[in-house]
């Protein structure tokens, strides 16, 4: 979210946070298993797991072997020889983040918590936020609510 990294940037907000996706980047993106490896990597080193959850968050499939141009889907595996994981991405983060991270943050890109849109590895773990208020009508992002969820 780029109101995140805005608030992150400068000094008067105060919200201090590394963007672990910063740290490593998959050297073959046309592999799954590749991104998936440099995402266990980001994973590896973080201290905190930030979920910012949307609509179609839960729904996303992307990074599933079964969408990998290698997968033979005759055999269910891999033409690599790589093992295979049908898991997205997003799954993929979500689990290794419930297994391996203590401090889950979940930020919800909305006015309430909607907990029927989190990926299920995360809905029952973690502190849960939403990223917005609504006043007169209109929505505004939520600073306050972000910052206590981040524990800052």
């Amino acid at each position: 979210m780029n109101e995140l990294y805005k608030w992150n940037d400068n000094k008067y907000w105060g919200l201090s946070f590394v963007d672990a996706h910063d740290l490593t980047t998959a050297r073959d993106t046309s592999l799954n298993c590749s991104i998936k490896a440099s995402l266990k990597s980001r994973l590896d080193v973080s201290k905190t797991f930030v979920l910012i959850v949307g609509s179609e968050t839960k729904n996303l499939r992307s990074g599933g072997c079964q969408y990998c141009d290698d997968y033979d889907s005759n055999q269910s595996s891999c033409d690599k020889g790589k093992s295979v994981d049908y898991r997205s991405y997003i799954q993929y983060e979500c689990d290794i983040a419930n297994k391996d991270i203590s401090n889950i943050v979940v930020l919800y890109n909305a006015t309430t918590v909607k907990k029927a849109l989190c990926p299920e590895t995360l809905k029952s773990v973690g502190t849960h936020a939403a990223m917005r208020y609504s006043r007169d009508g209109e929505q505004y992002w939520d600073y306050n609510a972000v910052k206590k969820a981040l524990g800052q």
